[in-house]
């Protein structure tokens, strides 16, 4: 491996990297910080809370049927859920569920229940460990990226008290399995890039391949088990796979290619499609295994639309039905239950009191309240107990902040982290501007929330500034603010705890805590 080059290095090393370990043993003790609290007192609220009423069920249907099962109305369902009821199914054997959304994530939710049983802390348990895990990858991955474990632990205090990365770490949706699972594929782009770096720039591959790459193979398969938990995460699919090339076209220009685009169409795109796009359709479809091996009529949802429905190809395209004739019938099931779920998905248009513009959601103007306890939170109530998809207000608000410096770093430096990290906010935000006329939420946010900890790091390591010896009182300055910042993210996610873990709080108290009255 190449050593860094000096313009890769935002501010000086760590202090402690001069001991044995340090670029593990802080990011993992910066973990355990925050992973403690993800974990502490999981099974409250003692309750099925906002969409866990989905997916909690579904995720233990997946276990009993291999596909999602209707259950009885929630109203007679949830009660006995939260008192670990399992026998709620509205029939005893064959009656599929139709949903919106791909089994992956309800599988991992499932598996969680399987290992603690059908409570609030079995359906929540995978997600607290996946957002733990995501501190640590988002830690190492900031440490490689701005090649500093000051950095890394930066970024990795930084999601620890992410109100909105909390919250969702501790409730039992598909969102903190999806942004996971984003993350990871991201994290093996970045060890790729280093990697593919060194080979072409320390021998100087002008024309030959490259060779295997397992990273890159190993974030297709991240990238296709998110976008086998939610249909959005094939945005981030094609975004880093764009990403990722032009990251090649880059090296290879680095070491003088005279047509470096041509070169990385050539030698460079083949592998790519092979290990992002393919393995991300086969690694979709290996989610629907349990769907695909149901063979009881009746079962999984159009699991045996195909049989009654004949190959009858396309308007105007020849020969469409002799080659649509050779798809299997499952295969072509799975296709028009894809086609009614993006439909059904994007048609969902009932107004509901915490629905947002995607704009918002960088300014967390208006967080979803996913549990209410009992008796409200009115005037005339003592006791109110909420927990509220929060994102910690400085946190978001420095991100927003930093993207005008990210973008002039992109534009004006050629700075590959600041476009990797934009690359990754816009899959995770734009194509939402697409739907905004469906009724959509700001935690759908945490899928990009990384993106937004990495945008405030590479800002606060700008403020920091460079040991450089030059500029000391400069430094120490950057060092108190960004320092002051850091902290106040810290305190704040403190301040707003109680209602992130739905603790009970004084009328007045929780009023209090509303800071703009889109909160309420």
């Amino acid at each position: 491996m190449r050593r860094p080059a000096l313009a890769e290095r935002l501010v000086p090393p760590f202090p402690a990297e001069f001991f044995r370990g340090a670029d593990w043993i802080l990011p993992l003790l910066v973990t355990l910080i925050g992973g403690l609290p993800r974990f502490w007192n999981l099974g409250r609220p003692d309750a099925v809370i906002f969409d866990e009423t989905y997916y909690a069920k579904d995720a233990w249907s997946m276990y009993v049927y291999g596909w999602e099962h209707t259950w009885q109305a929630p109203a007679v369902a949830d009660p006995p859920l939260a008192a670990h009821g399992t026998t709620l199914f509205s029939c005893t054997q064959t009656c599929p569920e139709f949903v919106v959304h791909p089994p992956f994530g309800k599988w991992v939710i499932g598996f969680g229940e399987q290992i603690w049983g059908l409570n609030p802390v079995g359906w929540r348990l995978m997600t607290a460990v996946l957002g733990t895990l995501a501190i640590l990858i988002v830690a190492r991955t900031a440490r490689r990226m701005f090649r500093s474990t000051l950095c890394g632990c930066i970024a990795g205090l930084l999601l620890s008290f992410d109100g909105l990365a909390f919250v969702m770490a501790r409730t039992a949706l598909l969102d903190g399995v999806q942004m996971f699972f984003i993350l990871a594929g991201f994290s093996c782009l970045v060890v790729d890039r280093d990697r593919t770096r060194a080979r072409i720039i320390g021998q100087a591959l002008q024309t030959s391949r490259l060779g295997p790459r397992p990273w890159r193979l190993l974030a297709g398969v991240c990238l296709g088990l998110a976008t086998a938990t939610k249909w959005n995460g094939v945005f981030f699919l094609v975004a880093f796979f764009v990403m990722s090339l032009t990251w090649d076209r880059g090296a290879r220009r680095a070491i003088g290619v005279l047509r470096p685009t041509r070169e990385t169409l050539r030698r460079d795109v083949p592998g790519a499609v092979l290990a992002l796009p393919v393995t991300g359709v086969f690694v979709f479809l290996l989610s629907y295994a349990g769907w695909f091996l149901d063979t009881a009529d009746g079962g999984g949802w159009d699991r045996f639309w195909a049989q009654a429905n004949p190959p009858r190809g396309f308007p105007d395209i020849p020969f469409s039905r002799v080659i649509t004739s050779w798809i299997p019938d499952p295969l072509r099931s799975l296709w028009f239950y894809l086609h009614e779920q993006y439909h059904a998905g994007v048609n969902i248009t009932t107004p509901h009191p915490y629905m947002s513009n995607p704009w918002s959601w960088l300014v967390v103007g208006r967080p979803v309240a996913f549990y209410v306890g009992p008796p409200g939170c009115t005037a005339s109530t003592r006791v109110c107990s909420e927990v509220l998809a929060l994102g910690t207000p400085l946190l978001w608000w420095f991100g927003l902040a930093a993207l005008p410096y990210l973008a002039w770093r992109w534009l004006a430096r050629r700075d590959w982290r600041a476009a990797a990290i934009l690359c990754g906010e816009a899959a995770g935000l734009l194509p939402w501007m697409h739907y905004a006329q469906r009724t959509i939420f700001s935690f759908y946010a945490v899928s990009f929330a990384p993106f937004v900890v990495l945008a405030a790091t590479m800002t606060l390591a700008a403020i920091i500034g460079r040991a450089d010896g030059r500029r000391p009182l400069r430094r120490a300055a950057g060092a108190a603010v960004a320092g002051a910042i850091v902290i106040g993210v810290v305190v704040m996610f403190g301040y707003f705890y109680p209602i992130y873990t739905g603790e009970p709080i004084s009328y007045n108290d929780w009023l209090g805590h509303m800071w703009l009255p889109s909160w309420i």
